[in-house]
């Protein structure tokens, strides 16, 4: 006899799995349906993240892709994690009006010397099935012309020139180098060379994951799952949060201080994101988030709490609620928090370089942009500085916008 009233008990997996694929995810190809089917199927998938080394700092942008990798780790699947220290060297032409520049092997080198540290603050390298880190000029350093050749016969000239960003080049009519149609080829071959199953990535990415599904097709008779995952973005702006060439992104190995006067930074309209794609809190608990902030709940107090989530995570409560003390000191009282990050100088070194190479202001654009606001001034006096070339002169404490401080130690 079948009973057809009772409910079957959804697993604790099965949970697991409807979260994953459920939290920050734009759009998951060739289906969201298929891709479940086969996480819930027990085979252990390979799946990939790749990052270009275009920069020493991981960014909370990084951060969505990395917690997605992790919730499927738990599960028990192999996770891969890629540095793109030889497409870093090409340049990826993506949302770009203008070629990017191309980078040295002794500059990306550098760039990633710590990013298997900062990985580790959001996946668990220390258990049976960590991640395992992989460099793609093992591979892409080894292809010779014949293979080129073999490569580009996968995809027409039109699919290139299709891309929105070489449509509007085309449009203003500005040049498109040849390398650049290069660049998704290598990040395709990406996938042929480790095999895998699925790769995850920023929506902005999704033509190139896509180059590599065609390419796993033509090489290995595979299908490949392509995870877009949604940008950190100011939904009135449409400004990406976490934009190195913007300036203003949160980095993963930012001091605790730094981080949560970051996070207060961030506009009230990106709250609800913030806690979506950047924390572990319950979406039952961000649905009550959201409720508070539509019934007037200052947005300051929430975005107390995203600040105390974030910084917990890459630091530690303990860190996170000093941090909060030194904030409502330094903005709530007019002082300067107790912990600041000190940097010691020599006598005469510009600002500029100082700061852009610890990170604490992410390029010359943005310390140009900075000094232009007016955003950049000696603590306790409130002097401004105005010169984009000022050196470092006398031991000072710098506030940098309206929650950035550092202390210059002169030598």
């Amino acid at each position: 006899m079948f009973n057809f009233g009772k409910k079957r008990e959804v697993t604790t997996d099965e949970l697991a799995v409807e979260e994953a694929i459920s939290r920050s995810i734009s759009t998951i190809l060739p289906s969201k349906e298929d891709f479940k089917k086969i996480l819930l199927s027990g085979k252990k998938l390979k799946i990939y993240l790749g990052a270009d080394a275009t920069g020493s700092q991981l960014h909370l942008g990084h951060a969505t892709n990395l917690i997605f990798l992790e919730r499927l780790r738990k599960l028990g699947h192999d996770i891969v994690i890629l540095f793109g220290d030889f497409t870093a060297m090409i340049g990826d032409p993506t949302g770009k009006d203008i070629a990017r520049v191309q980078l040295t092997e002794d500059q990306v080198a550098e760039n990633i010397k710590s990013w298997k540290d900062q990985v580790g603050k959001v996946i668990n390298l220390g258990t049976s099935n960590a991640p395992e880190f992989v460099k793609n000029s093992k591979w892409l350093s080894k292809l010779n012309f014949k293979d080129l050749v073999k490569l580009s016969s996968n995809f027409t000239v039109q699919q290139m020139i299709e891309r929105d960003m070489f449509e509007k080049r085309l449009q203003e009519h500005k040049p498109i180098y040849l390398h650049e149609f290069l660049y998704p080829l290598m990040q395709g071959y990406d996938s042929v060379a480790l095999n895998v199953d699925a790769e995850v990535g920023g929506n902005d990415q999704t033509f190139n994951m896509l180059a590599g599904r065609i390419l796993q097709k033509s090489y290995n008779h595979k299908e490949k799952f392509v995870i877009a995952t949604t940008l950190l973005v100011n939904p009135k702006t449409g400004k990406k949060l976490m934009s190195k060439s913007e300036g203003g992104y949160i980095a993963l190995n930012d001091s605790y201080t730094d981080m949560f006067g970051k996070v207060m930074a961030l506009p009230d309209e990106v709250l609800v994101s913030m806690f979506i794609d950047c924390t572990y809190v319950s979406m039952e608990e961000i649905e009550q988030i959201k409720q508070q902030l539509v019934s007037g709940v200052n947005p300051r107090d929430i975005k107390v709490r995203l600040a105390k989530e974030i910084v917990t995570m890459y630091h530690s409560k303990e860190q996170a609620d000093q941090a909060e003390k030194n904030f409502i000191k330094a903005f709530s009282k007019g002082g300067v928090p107790d912990e600041i990050q000190t940097l010691n100088i020599p006598n005469g070194t510009l600002l500029k370089d100082v700061l852009v190479k610890e990170g604490i202001v992410t390029s010359n654009a943005d310390w140009k942009r900075l000094i232009e606001g007016n955003a950049v001034s000696h603590a306790g006096t409130n002097e401004v500085i105005t010169d984009l070339y000022a050196k470092t002169e006398k031991d000072v404490t710098l506030r940098i916008g309206k929650k950035r401080f550092v202390k210059i130690s002169v030598k």
